[in-house]
């Protein structure tokens, strides 16, 4: 069992930034692979970013690319997702994720977390 918890989430003008953080604990946190993924009112949960269990690969969907960045701290049990030029498009619930495996496919993530809100604002 792994238990996630979110934090960092809150309201940005557009252009802003924000740190996402999402504490791990419970079963050895390196050995999962970590997504985030978010999920805009009446859409479906979107695959955001992901990043193998080392931390030396990452992905993105192409909507954040160059603007997201996520990252790890095995140490600290902690996955972050740095989030520059935030646009209103992105305001959305953000939920980190871990899985066994590295994949974009929200059905092979076993452990979720609860979710922190991102605004942002035009």
């Amino acid at each position: 069992q792994v238990q996630l918890v979110e934090s960092g989430g809150g309201v940005v003008q557009a252009g802003g930034s924000l740190r996402l953080s999402c504490a791990a604990s419970g079963e050895t946190f390196s050995r999962y692979r970590m997504g985030w993924f978010r999920q805009a009112p009446g859409k479906e949960r979107e695959f955001v970013s992901a990043i193998t269990s080392s931390g030396s690969r990452t992905y993105y969907v192409d909507s954040v690319k160059g603007r997201f960045t996520i990252s790890r701290d095995n140490a600290k049990n902690t996955v972050y997702l740095q989030m520059n030029s935030l646009k209103p498009e992105d305001t959305a619930v953000y939920y980190c994720a871990a899985s066994p495996v590295t994949t974009s496919t929200i059905g092979r993530y076993d452990y979720w977390g609860q979710g922190t809100q991102v605004t942002v604002s035009s």
